[in-house]
């Protein structure tokens, strides 16, 4: 638009122009002299009309040009006044569009806070309702509390009046005990005078004799109840550790292996036996210098025997042959690498061992670096007792012997369970395992209630504390308990034997039952030839033969039982 109007004002200033050029000419010739005006005025008349014709084309022709330009530059800015709506209405559009993703942006952000607003508000006022039930709680609470001690107030003052009549009639009694008090001390004087003047002695000779009669009886009086407190101390003293004994050993079972230093391998054929030697006997050689452990190969068929010391080298030789024989490649090399897997395979199998037996006792803060000599004493056996299994027996018992006492078992349990740790280490270090144990005990950062207890329980050391105590005398009972140890075993079945035979031999008895591991005897007697009082007597001597003979711990009771039935038929 702005070129159309432009182009406009061109063509009206050339047409101007083209106007005054024409105006001056003709004052030109209007300024000329009379003469040259009167003899060209015909001349000029003849010109001006096709000058001015040609002068109105030229005008025409230029103006058509100017307005063919006029028209050209209207297109053109036409087109440029819509290329520049287009991109006005573009950047309209796009300011548009960021004014609304703006706008949404901002409302979504005033709509999170308004949610968020109303969370708290929700918060708020949550919390408010739980204030107001809680001061209604309150409330409520210290009404019934100034209910009650209006109640108590009440009962006070009822108790308060109470006690003032109590102390008005104590004041009269007293009043009646201070007059009978002065009438019995005037009598008690004429008294004592009366017996003085009977008596022939005076008041204070008489309590004197008095006071020496009483002080005598009191004496053998105060003598014969201390005996009889002591002996009834001691004997309930007794009776309860021998309970707490008895209950833990009861409580506590497991199972024993018998003690041996060889191992039994049994073979497929006799003709493994061969291979085993190998030439020349390379092969035997090699085995017993790599693991340590003799191979004794004789006349049992399909079967050799292997011989140490250490329970775990000939566990370690056991396995090494074991992988041979399944292989079937026998030779030195080979016997190396089985015994390698064997002794990886044993070390992992103590660990889990020693893992598996403090989980068993509740302990689980032992050094780490004392597991694998821990499960070591999974393959040693003391007695014909497992050791592992004695420790794991051992905590058990001094557990409940701590609990019976009113102690917390946690560290009598950790002393009695490590006490022979140091068994795993008597074939390498000299001294008695005790000792031993107690110093490995110390290395790895044992407490010295621990490390004391162990190193006492032999009495290389005296016994300093009650877990020291405890875990020596949970050790007594886990190792003499029946059927623990081989030794205690034959000797338990011979006692058992031995009590039955001494109430077999008595005239009129037709049974006897040792029961409860031979802590009591049942005696059936005939009824017949055995009267009450009789079963009495019988069941007295009995007792007294087998306290006389047996050495036992704890009691053994002696039931006598005579039945009598009677039976009829209806018909």
């Amino acid at each position: 638009m702005d070129g159309v109007w432009y182009a406009a004002v061109g063509a009206v200033f050339v047409l101007g122009l083209i106007f005054l050029r024409i105006y001056a000419s003709k004052s030109r010739n209007a300024q000329r002299s009379p003469l040259a005006a009167g003899g060209q005025d015909s001349a000029a008349r003849a010109v001006s009309p096709a000058e001015t014709a040609a002068l109105r084309r030229a005008a025409e022709a230029e103006a058509d040009a100017m307005r063919s330009a006029a028209r050209a530059d209207a297109q053109s800015a036409t087109a440029d006044a819509e290329a520049v709506r287009s991109r006005a209405e573009s950047e309209a559009a796009h300011i548009v569009a960021e004014a609304r993703r703006a706008g949404q942006a901002e409302v979504l952000e005033l709509t999170a806070d308004v949610r968020q607003m109303e969370r708290e508000l929700a918060d708020q006022a949550r919390r408010l309702d739980q204030t107001e039930t809680r001061l209604a709680a309150e409330a409520n609470r210290l009404e019934q509390a100034s209910a009650e001690l209006r109640t108590l107030e009440a009962h006070l003052a009822g108790r308060r009046q109470q006690l003032d009549e109590a102390e008005t009639d104590l004041t009269r009694r007293r009043r009646d005990l201070d007059a009978q008090t002065a009438e019995l001390e005037q009598r008690g004087v004429e008294h004592v005078r009366e017996l003085e003047r009977i008596a022939g002695l005076t008041s204070e000779e008489a309590k004197s004799e008095l006071m020496a009669g009483v002080e005598a009886n009191a004496r053998r009086d105060a003598a014969v109840l201390v005996r009889t407190i002591e002996n009834e101390a001691r004997a309930e003293g007794t009776e309860r550790a021998r309970a707490i004994v008895v209950e833990a050993v009861q409580r506590v079972a497991s199972e024993q292996t018998t003690e041996t230093v060889v191992s039994v391998l049994h073979l497929p054929g006799d003709e493994m036996k061969g291979r085993i030697i190998g030439r020349e006997g390379r092969n035997i050689r090699t085995f017993e210098s790599v693991t340590g452990v003799n191979v004794i190969i004789d006349d049992t068929p399909e079967a050799v025997l292997l011989s140490c010391f250490d329970p775990v080298r000939r566990e370690i030789g056991r396995l090494t042959l074991e992988r041979l024989v399944l292989d079937g490649r026998i030779h030195p090399h080979r016997i190396e690498e089985a015994y390698e897997q064997s002794r990886e395979e044993v070390e992992q199998l103590c660990l889990r061992a020693a893992r598996d037996a403090l989980a068993d006792v509740g302990i689980h803060d032992l050094d780490e670096r004392l597991l694998p000599t821990l499960g070591r004493l999974k393959y040693r056996t003391s007695y014909g007792q497992n050791v592992l299994g004695h420790l794991k027996e051992t905590a058990h018992i001094a557990g409940v012997m701590a609990a019976e006492l009113g102690i917390e078992p946690t560290l009598v349990k950790r002393a009695a369970f490590l006490h022979d740790i140091g068994k795993a280490l008597t074939h390498e270090v000299e001294g008695s395992h005790a000792l031993v144990g107690a110093e490995l005990l110390r290395k790895y950062g044992e407490s010295e209630a621990v490390a004391h207890a162990v190193e006492a329980h032999h009495n290389e050391i005296q016994p300093r504390t009650i877990e020291a105590v405890l875990t020596q005398a949970s050790d007594t009972c886990s190792a003499a308990r029946p059927g623990a140890r081989r030794e205690s075993l034959e000797a338990y079945v011979k006692r058992l034997n031995r009590i039955e035979q001494i109430a077999a031999a008595r005239p009129g008895v037709e049974k006897v039952f040792a029961m409860q591991s031979g802590r009591e005897v049942r005696v059936m007697v005939q009824p017949t030839e055995i009267d009450d009082l009789a079963a009495s007597v019988i069941a007295r001597e009995i007792a007294k033969q087998i306290e006389d003979e047996l050495t036992y711990p704890g009691q053994i009771r002696v039931t006598v039982v005579r039945e009598t039935r009677s039976t009829e038929i209806a018909h």
